[in-house]
Order: structure tokens, then C-alpha cells, then sequence
């Protein structure tokens, strides 16, 4: 048992964190899966990945019905957990070629509990439908409609392929640099015309209650935010690091990370900006 957790619990974690959208709640349920598992008799599991991940996934269902009723009554839009995934994998936790990129965890918040698995065992770890079926206790026909259904609902076609967030690093560069100067008409040029910002405060620290919308509002808001931070005499550095695979920036102020920002590129042009704020989130780079 423990040569499966040694090899195994990178992939369990990255799953169970894709589920729930959470560091903690994702160690929390690989701890449990491998609690129950030591009283299984290994001869009996023929095919110990998939018996460990059918486990996950099922603990994970459970953990995230209960966290959507949490979310009903969070202060102000809820986003995921950002996760640091540097060279050589610090944390030793995460597949980093088994993650969906920020945006798509953001957009699985659209699914249900079903549908979020189904899609993240499929287009994250690869699994065919036979397998996650299997996996799951359902019809191979069920899967692929479950599949498609969640597709739908993410707002990508059946001809589209999920991939990481690419060149994101050179938009997070010219975003930082359009931000530094301050100036309006550089941050407006690199902004979609229908651009949305969703910030993350939980309540606990000053951030937008509602989605922004619209490249002007946007961009005023953020300018906004750096006007404030003069007036108060803050002082902000901004540091670039790879966080869920992808290129961000790491807002500091004296107090330490005070704001990690991620953005989602569409069609050469930043189509969302997302602002993690809230402090219980920024644990694992505090």
C-alpha cells in the first residue's frame, strides 16, 4: 500500500483537485481513500488505478454536493483554489500535464457534480468512456451523453479540443506592464470588448462583489485599484510565477501576497481577468 500511495497520489490529488477546486479538501480526500484502502486485501484489486480513483471520485461527489450548498451562500463570486506548479514540482502533489487551465476550473462551476467528473476524468486524465463508465456504475452510452451535456454547458463544442492556456505568459507580461504605466488606451487595447473580471474576496478582504464587465469598466477598475494603492502609499510588487500551469502574477505588499491575478486569452485578446483575493486561498504561497 505504500508503493501505490507513493506512486499514485500525485495523480489522485490532481483529480480530487480538479473536482473540488480545492488544496486542502483534495488532501483531505486522498488522505481518506488511502485510510480506507489499507484495509483492503491488495490481492483482491485486480486494477488498483482504477479502484483508487473510482474512490476519489466518489469521496470528492460527496465533498462537492455539500461545498455547492457552501457556495450558495459565499460573499461575492467563489473561484478556485490557484495551486503553484513550478519546475520540478515543488510540491510534489500535482500532474501538471493532468491539469485543465484556470479558466476551464472556473467554467466547470457551471456543471453538476456528475458532469464536473465525468469531464474532468475525460478531457484532464484521459480516460475513455468505457473506463469512466466502468469507473462510475454507468452505461458507456450514459457517459458520452453526460460528456456531451457538460461540454454544452462549458460552452465548447464537440469539435474543440481543451487545452492548456496557451502563450498566457507574454499577455500576463503586457498586461503588468500596461498596469505599471498606467496607461489607459495599452490596457484597453490588450482587453476583449466583452471582457469579464470576477474577484475573489470571500468576504474576508475588499473585492468587487459582482462579475465586471465591458474592456472600459474593466480597465478602470484595475487602474483604480494600483490610484489607491499611490494615494495610500502601498507599496505593490508584482512578481511573475507559473500557478496551475500557466503563467500569473503574485501581487505583494508588506504583508505578503495580497492578490494572485490569471488571465484567460481568446482570440488574441484577454476575455477574462481573474483576481484571487481571499486570504485562505493564498496559503500555499504565503
Amino acid at each position: 500500500m505504500d508503493t501505490l500511495y507513493t506512486q499514485y497520489k500525485p495523480l489522485l490529488f490532481t483529480l480530487a483537485y480538479q473536482l473540488l477546486g480545492s488544496i486542502a479538501d483534495a488532501e483531505d480526500a486522498v488522505q481518506d481513500v488511502f485510510l480506507k484502502a489499507y484495509g483492503v486485501n491488495l490481492e483482491e484489486m485486480d486494477h488498483p488505478k482504477a479502484y483508487l480513483c473510482r474512490m476519489v471520485t466518489n469521496r470528492s461527489l460527496d465533498q462537492l454536493r455539500s461545498a455547492k450548498r457552501r457556495r450558495e451562500r459565499y460573499v461575492g463570486p467563489w473561484l478556485p483554489e490557484p495551486i503553484p506548479t513550478p519546475e520540478g514540482d515543488a510540491l510534489e502533489s500535482v500532474v501538471r500535464s493532468d491539469l485543465l487551465s484556470y479558466a476551464m476550473l472556473v467554467l466547470l462551476e457551471r456543471l453538476t457534480p456528475r458532469e464536473r467528473a465525468v469531464f474532468v476524468l475525460r478531457e484532464a486524465l484521459c480516460f475513455d468512456h468505457s473506463a469512466i463508465a466502468d469507473l462510475m456504475g454507468i452505461s458507456e452510452s450514459n457517459c458520452r451523453k453526460i460528456m456531451s451535456r457538460a461540454r454544452a454547458k462549458a460552452g465548447i463544442s464537440e469539435e474543440e479540443t481543451v487545452t492548456a492556456e496557451a502563450g498566457a505568459g507574454e499577455w500576463v507580461v503586457r498586461f503588468m506592464f500596461a498596469l505599471e504605466q498606467g496607461n489607459l488606451d495599452t490596457l484597453l487595447a490588450l482587453l476583449s470588448e466583452d471582457v469579464v473580471l470576477l474577484s475573489d474576496g470571500g468576504g474576508k478582504v475588499l473585492a468587487a462583489a459582482h462579475p465586471i464587465e465591458t474592456r472600459l469598466r474593466v480597465a478602470r477598475f484595475l487602474l483604480g485599484i494600483k490610484d489607491k494603492a499611490l494615494h495610500n502609499k502601498e507599496t505593490l510588487q508584482a512578481e511573475l510565477r507559473e500557478v496551475n500551469g500557466q503563467s500569473a502574477l503574485l501581487i505583494r505588499t508588506q504583508a505578503g501576497i495580497d492578490t494572485i491575478l490569471l488571465v484567460h486569452v481568446e482570440q488574441e485578446t484577454i476575455r477574462h481577468v481573474y483576481l484571487v483575493r481571499n486570504p485562505d486561498k493564498l496559503r500555499a504561497f504565503n
